[in-house]
Order: C-alpha cells, then sequence, then structure tokens
C-alpha cells in the first residue's frame, strides 16, 4: 500500500490521507453513537463548536500522516511487511511504549501552565461524548502527533502491527469519552481487564483532574500513585 501510494502526487496524497482521516473518525463516532443507543443513553448532539474542532483536528492529522508518510519515504521511519508472529509481538510493545510516552506527556501536561493555556481547552468537557475524542486544542494535537512519529522513527515496527495498533488506538479513544461504562463491573475487575483504561477510568479523569493520565492502561498510574477507581 505504501509503495502504491509514492507513486502519486503531493496533492493527491493530501487528499487520500484527508479522506482516511475523516473515515476513520466517521466510523469511531458511528461506533460510539451505537454503543450509547444499546445502553439506552440518550445520545447528546455535538455543539458547532465542538464539529469545528473535530474538523480542525483531522486537518492536523492528515498534516501528520503526511508528515509519517514523507519520513518512511526518506528512511527516516522503517518498517517491516513481513506477516509473521512477531506483528502481535511489535503490536504489544508499541502499545505499552505509546501509553507510557503518553502517560508521561499527559501528566507533564497537566503539572504545568501548559494546562491552562492548552489542556484545559479539553477538560472543559467535563461529562464527555464521543466526538470530544476529537475535540483538542491544535497545540496539543501536534504534541501527540509528533510524539507518535517520534517513537515509530526510533524503532522499526511491523506495518501491519501499526495498523493494529492505531485501530485499537482509536478504540480505546472512544470508549474513553462516552460518558458511560458499558463494561459490567465483574468483567473489569477479571484479568486483563483491571489493568486496561476502560470507560469509566478516563472518564474519571475528566471529572478529577489529578488521576488516571494513563491512556490504554492503569499499570503507570498505579505504579506512580495517581490511580483511582
Amino acid at each position: 500500500m505504501l509503495r502504491f501510494l509514492s507513486a502519486e502526487s503531493p496533492f493527491s496524497l493530501w487528499g487520500i490521507f484527508l479522506a482516511e482521516n475523516l473515515l476513520v473518525t466517521a466510523m469511531a463516532l458511528a461506533f460510539g453513537y451505537l454503543v450509547l443507543k444499546l445502553n439506552r443513553r440518550p445520545v447528546q448532539t455535538a455543539s458547532r463548536n465542538e464539529v469545528l474542532i473535530c474538523l480542525l483536528t483531522n486537518l492536523i492529522n492528515t498534516a501528520i500522516t503526511y508528515a509519517g508518510f514523507w519520513l518512511w519515504q526518506h528512511g527516516y521511519i522503517v518498517m517491516s511487511f513481513a506477516i509473521n508472529w512477531l506483528i502481535l509481538v511489535d503490536f504489544v510493545v508499541l502499545f505499552l511504549l505509546m501509553d507510557l510516552a503518553m502517560f508521561i506527556f499527559h501528566y507533564a501536561i497537566h503539572h504545568s501552565v501548559i494546562y491552562k493555556a492548552v489542556h484545559r481547552f479539553h477538560h472543559h468537557y467535563t461529562d464527555p461524548i464521543p466526538i470530544d475524542l476529537f475535540v483538542l486544542h491544535p497545540v496539543e494535537t501536534v504534541g501527540f502527533g509528533s510524539l507518535w512519529l517520534i517513537i515509530i522513527a526510533m524503532f522499526n515496527f511491523n506495518f501491519y502491527a501499526v495498523i493494529i495498533y492505531l485501530t485499537v488506538n482509536v478504540f480505546f479513544g472512544i470508549m474513553g469519552h462516552l460518558g458511560i461504562e458499558p463494561v459490567p463491573a465483574q468483567i473489569r475487575k477479571a484479568i486483563p481487564f483491571r489493568y486496561l483504561g476502560t470507560s469509566s477510568f478516563h472518564h474519571d479523569h475528566h471529572l478529577n483532574i489529578h488521576y488516571n493520565y494513563g491512556f490504554y492502561t492503569t499499570i503507570w498510574d498505579k505504579l506512580f500513585k495517581t490511580y483511582k477507581s
């Protein structure tokens, strides 16, 4: 796929990457609102401001996607395209590495002047809805995107592991912004769910900004004493 895209012009690539990001956003939001409906929860209409910021986030993510493709074309990002069991290994490593990196980034934002200037924008929504996953200050969107590019440039991950990770990333993001907990308490107490960042885990962070900085797991919050159930 990447080699096929190499033949496209820069203008065409921007269009392809924008369409890709918009499609992912649409599918993520459809999934989120479907979960709310299946749980018989009211579906709150997104405000005009939320929709506009969501579109801006997609434009920035398109630029980040293009930057990642350019880095791959010029050898700064190296990926394997082999289909074997190492795909799973690469996914787990990438999953945990990004979880740690984003925990540190998230924690640092909350304990600096950046919070008031940038991140508080996202925390305006204490009772989030699915679209709020994409309602971020542009500076923060660029920050997370840059962190992602740095991580995949530092290590040679499998291409298919990257695709799986990106899919899981959107899933966790939507689940964390449902405003409800669709997973029963008994299941959340079972292994491995007790170590995963469920919907209520991130929702609690929106209610109390001093806890639950993790994204995919509770590991780092429990380790650094910032976990709250």
